[in-house]
């Protein structure tokens, strides 16, 4: 059965493996055309060597590793031909994903709708030589800790999802130190940017290469970000973010003042005036003047263990700073018997603000 077992999975793995080979250069008739069709070989021997290596049961998946594992009679000249495959062979990590994705998208059904999932991964690091890597925190491993963390945009659907771009996120010890950025090979023109500043960039390019405008969703790290909440509303996106309970917003019911009048000199105000009847909430304290029974229980898929359930409200509420947004609202949720903060999601309906 294991043997089997082991044949399906390599002639399934054969199947993927083709479409990610041929993403390793721009066409067959060129590779014919020019004479270099062993580096092409080479480069698919690469793929399937490392991939293998990826998916095997391995505590460390460097490439030393991974080549003692796949082919150890010859690790040696293994490692250097992933670790040649890896670091130092022409292809294009971009055009690998597209070409996944070409392939998986079609089979995809967005009949009940899409949405573009961001959200960051971080892989744990032993060793301070790999790029990007620092101590911060690690998703993986719920805490702060030395990894690397990548951006990521995953298309989903109902019945599955697909990552379609990554990034490496850089620390600022990475973009400022001229002898790392040397070291590691990091081009000139890569300079610093924020995970949301990331995110929002790689939303743009899939628009600009004619992607769906799907409902984007992210959680806190990226929702408390105002440029990266108006980024997404200058194209036209709707979105679900999350946001700290330490957010500021206007109750529902409560009309912020409008600004107080310009005076001729300086900027012209922007902000809502405040009085003692008029004043902003953070989200924490509007939740815990809700009484219980504006909490509904919602249920939507089966966990692993029980079927995954929450407390929820939502307000129509308007986040406070730093401008007011009067089509925005607040889904928040709380255990099941006190409503202290767990969770706040901050919905954007772009059609209700039209």
């Amino acid at each position: 059965m294991e043997a089997r077992n082991k044949i399906g999975d390599q002639a399934r793995f054969s199947i993927v493996r083709q479409p990610l080979c041929s993403s390793l250069h721009k066409g067959w008739t060129r590779v014919f055309a020019t004479g270099t069709l062993t580096a092409f070989v080479q480069r698919c021997s690469g793929l399937t060597g490392y991939c293998t290596g990826l998916m095997l049961p391995l505590s460390r998946k460097s490439v030393e590793p991974i080549a003692a594992r796949i082919d150890p009679l010859h690790a040696s000249a293994k490692h250097q031909s992933l670790h040649h495959f890896v670091a130092k062979a022409q292809w294009s990590d971009q055009e690998l994903l597209r070409r996944v994705a070409q392939w998986v998208v079609p089979l995809m059904d967005f009949s009940a709708g899409g949405w573009w999932i961001i959200d960051d991964t971080g892989f744990p690091k032993k060793g301070k030589h790999s790029v990007g890597v620092t101590r911060q925190y690690c998703g993986v491993l719920g805490k702060q800790d030395n990894c690397q963390v990548a951006v990521r945009v995953t298309l989903a659907c109902e019945e599955g999802s697909l990552p379609v771009t990554w990034q490496l996120y850089l620390p600022h010890v990475w973009t400022e130190d001229n002898a790392l950025r040397a070291k590691a090979g990091i081009p000139e023109n890569i300079e610093f940017a924020t995970k949301p500043q990331i995110a929002l960039q790689q939303i743009q390019g899939l628009l600009s290469e004619g992607a769906p405008r799907h409902c984007v969703l992210a959680d806190a790290g990226y929702g408390i970000d105002y440029a990266f909440r108006q980024g997404l509303t200058d194209q036209g996106l709707v979105y679900v973010v999350g946001i700290t309970s330490a957010v500021v917003v206007w109750p529902p019911g409560v009309q912020p003042l409008p600004p107080k009048p310009y005076s001729g000199m300086g900027r012209p105000p922007v902000m809502p005036r405040r009085t003692a009847k008029c004043q902003p909430l953070n989200v924490r304290t509007l939740a815990l003047g809700l009484p219980n029974s504006a909490f509904h229980n919602i249920s939507w898929r089966e966990g692993t263990n029980e079927q995954l359930t929450g407390r929820f409200v939502a307000l129509a509420a308007m986040l406070a700073r730093p401008v007011c947004f009067p089509s925005n609202g607040c889904l928040l949720s709380g255990p099941p018997i006190r409503p202290s903060l767990r969770n706040i999601t901050y919905p954007h309906c772009q059609r209700q603000q039209q």
